[in-house]
């Protein structure tokens, strides 16, 4: 597979009227081969996921060194179609943590596998040994049925690591209901060990569609789990016992489709995104996690919105999918609209500041241009220098943060 990296001009705010607020690419480099899922960046890597489609190429998880922004440099792929105990995978989530446990000192990547559509290939996570970015090593794979792990988190706290994972399919309808959240001890990634997990009570299940724990965050004390529940909106668990998690209490949008969320760093307000037609991210005041209350709900400026739909999106790809925050900064990954950046000083008044717009790419196998060119950005992860962007047809794109 050929990688083309290449230098795209320095990152700036264009200033002209038609391209105010408009955010040059400062690099970008296509890994090719089919689509590309999230990224997530640690000590200078990208560390770049991927998506199925119909072909699903098992491509992994490809790592860039960022040393250079303007130049991602492709150092190792793995996770992917060359180790036969994961063919036929597609790795949606990798998170990347530092790790000074008793039984392992480095850099750990957990990894999400769901099985390709029709097979019946691996499905679960698996931990890997990062300290070498360009030379990655497979400590453990752990299978979670029935559906494999959609998202993942990986936390490290004092001595020890875990992993959180959300099984959608374990409470799908058509499958006997089991935990779609569960935690497992990685303290010793060669070994890991489930210790805890949680289903929502069937009276809160109850005439409610739609109900699945789609994605999950933790926050860095490793003592509250943000579920993002679908239509029962975010969960949120006292996880200080990881093999007792309590329910805190739960938002209530009306938008539903709640599909993931963003902590502040003081943890007093959550911002929840809504994969749906349209949808919006929420600001919720969680200093009191048994009463949340809803504070903003942020729209980007109505010309935006209008440009996409001039490009051809429609439905859900005007809808918001990630969220990110950096210092009073939200970075939202929003399928047609690239990423929106918003001043978040005021959580009742978040206040649009820029949009990146990844120059327009053919799509591999038209599932979501229909044979034309097009912008899906998946994933965004700021930095304090630069910014990373996955788009599921373009593959990743750096830029510089505005302002």
């Amino acid at each position: 597979m050929r990688f083309i990296g290449m230098a795209v001009g320095a990152a700036v705010l264009a200033l002209s009227p038609a391209g105010a607020h408009r955010i040059r690419p400062l690099g970008h480099v296509y890994p090719g081969g089919g689509y590309t899922g999230d990224v997530f960046v640690h000590r200078g890597f990208a560390y770049l996921s991927s998506w199925h489609g119909r072909n699903c190429p098992s491509q992994g998880v490809r790592v860039y060194d960022l040393s250079r922004p303007s130049r991602p440099r492709h150092v190792s792929t793995f996770a992917d179609g060359s180790d036969l105990a994961v063919r036929g995978t597609w790795t949606e989530k990798t998170i990347v943590q530092h790790a000074a446990t008793t039984s392992f000192t480095g850099e750990l990547a957990a990894v999400s596998f769901q099985n390709c559509p029709g097979t019946n290939a691996f499905r679960g996570f698996g931990v890997y040994d990062v300290t070498n970015p360009g030379s990655p090593r497979q400590l453990s794979l752990v299978r979670t049925d029935p559906g494999g792990s959609h998202e993942i988190w990986l936390q490290t706290v004092r001595r020890r690591a875990y992993v959180y994972t959300a099984i959608p399919l374990a409470e799908f309808p058509g499958h006997p209901p089991s935990p779609g959240f569960r935690i497992f001890d990685v303290t010793d990634p060669r070994h890991p060990a489930e210790i805890g997990s949680w289903i929502a009570p069937a009276a809160m299940r109850r005439n409610t569609p739609g109900v699945f724990v789609h994605s999950v965050r933790v926050n860095t004390a490793a003592t509250r789990a943000y579920l993002s529940y679908w239509n029962l909106g975010t969960v949120m668990l006292d996880i200080s016992s990881p093999t007792r998690p309590r329910l805190l209490g739960r938002t209530t949008d009306p938008q539903g489709s709640a599909h993931s969320t963003a902590i502040t760093p003081n943890g007093r307000v959550l911002i929840e995104t809504h994969e749906t037609n349209g949808g919006r991210p929420s600001f919720w005041d969680i200093s009191k996690p048994r009463r949340p209350r809803l504070l903003s709900v942020f729209k980007p400026p109505a010309r935006l919105i209008a440009n996409a739909r001039r490009r051809g999106a429609a439905g859900f790809t005007l809808g918001v999918h990630d969220a990110k925050i950096i210092g009073k900064r939200a970075y939202f990954s929003w399928y047609a609209l690239g990423v929106i950046v918003a001043d978040i000083s005021n959580p009742r008044h978040p206040k649009f500041v820029a949009q990146f717009l990844p120059r327009p790419t053919p799509d591999p196998e038209n599932e979501f241009c229909a044979k034309q060119s097009c912008t899906y950005t998946w994933g965004v992860y700021p930095t304090r220098k630069y910014v990373a962007a996955a788009d599921m047809v373009g593959g990743l794109w750096v830029f510089r943060p505005p302002g």
